[in-house]
């Protein structure tokens, strides 16, 4: 991205007087649209972090016109209750926010050794951060992730909890060997130098999967990654979030990504897209088998339907589905 271009993409809408920009040494970025309460949680849970480090935050609001979240969170940073930058990401999407904010972070900040990502639906837990660069420390891993607790909107949804589309992927900390999500994630500085722009691919704005396209790019390019299981953020699932259309779309969102994903890991191999298309089909055919296997482990109907959705979500995408979530986020 062009000075130029960055200049009519990013705004500047509010940062705080005192902040001393050379003394950071992690920059949190969080980004937001029309969660004005719910980013303003997530940003108290950030300013109670249990650390030495030196932080700072980043607020990319992706709403450019009523500005809730931003205009929720800009007294705050000029008064000092918070320490960092409120900046609106003009561009719409889900990927133009991310990308606007690290390469904030790297114009901004020359001298920070981690960036964070957490969503604005999160709470991060006290020692969420330090959490995250003590076990890249200890593992000389160049990016982290960590779990994202469900919360759920009443104690009846509590059986959810195991359901493939809220558990996390992993249970003890240690080396990885695939990341999936940016809501809960720790990046070195030298992955952002290394990869190249725009970071998140502009396919996946509205659909989701930029995040794990890039977690992708950056596993084949060499970056080694590492799982902090201490690491918990809480995330608040609205009561929408267990109805079972939307489960039945995330699932199926769910293998599109993973079509997508695999099919730019293979763009350089030998007959690639066939054994992406031929991997996809076997997923399929299998998928009754795992369901039912599902079935009898968990007793749950839905967790069984997981694998066959998400295998008819790979299969749809070799012929243009894309179902685009983030598209009517009021819907999500």
């Amino acid at each position: 991205m062009t000075e130029n271009n960055a200049e009519k993409s990013v705004s500047v809408v509010a940062r705080t007087p005192s902040l001393t920009a050379q003394a950071i040494a992690c920059v949190v970025t969080v980004p937001t649209f029309k969660r004005p309460e719910q980013l303003l949680n997530t940003l108290h849970s950030l300013a109670s972090q249990a650390t030495e480090r030196p932080f700072a935050v980043i607020v990319m609001e992706n709403e450019a016109e009523e500005r809730a979240g931003a205009n929720a969170a800009a007294p705050l940073f000029a008064d000092e209750t918070f320490n960092g930058l409120v900046i609106i990401a003009h561009k719409r999407g889900n990927c133009c926010a991310y990308n606007a904010g690290w390469e904030t972070a790297l114009k901004e900040f020359p001298n920070f050794r981690y960036l964070a990502v957490i969503d604005d639906d999160e709470l991060a837990s006290p020692h969420w951060l330090e959490n995250l660069c003590s076990t890249a420390e200890r593992f000389e891993a160049d990016i982290v992730g960590g779990p994202q607790v469900p919360v759920f909107a009443k104690p009846a949804h509590e059986r959810w909890a195991t359901h493939p589309v809220f558990a996390p992927p992993y249970g003890e900390t240690g080396t990885v060997p695939a990341l999936f999500s940016s809501g809960n994630l720790l990046l070195s500085r030298g992955v952002l130098e290394a990869m190249p722009r725009p970071f998140l691919d502009l396919r996946f704005n509205f659909m989701g999967g930029g995040d794990s396209d890039f977690l992708s790019r950056a596993s084949q390019k060499g970056f080694r990654l590492a799982w902090s299981a201490e690491a918990e953020t809480q995330e608040i699932v609205p009561e929408r979030r267990v109805e079972r259309d939307w489960i039945r779309a995330r699932a199926l969102r769910n293998g599109v990504i993973s079509t997508l994903v695999e099919k730019k890991k293979r763009s350089n191999q030998g007959f690639g897209k066939l054994r992406v298309f031929a991997k996809s089909l076997a997923l399929l055919a299998a998928s009754p088998f795992r369901g039912a296997l599902g079935l009898a482990t968990t007793g749950s109907a839905s967790t069984a339907m997981y694998p066959v959705y998400v295998g008819l979500g790979r299969v749809m995408a070799e012929f243009g589905y894309a179902n685009e979530q983030y598209r009517e986020p009021e819907k999500n």
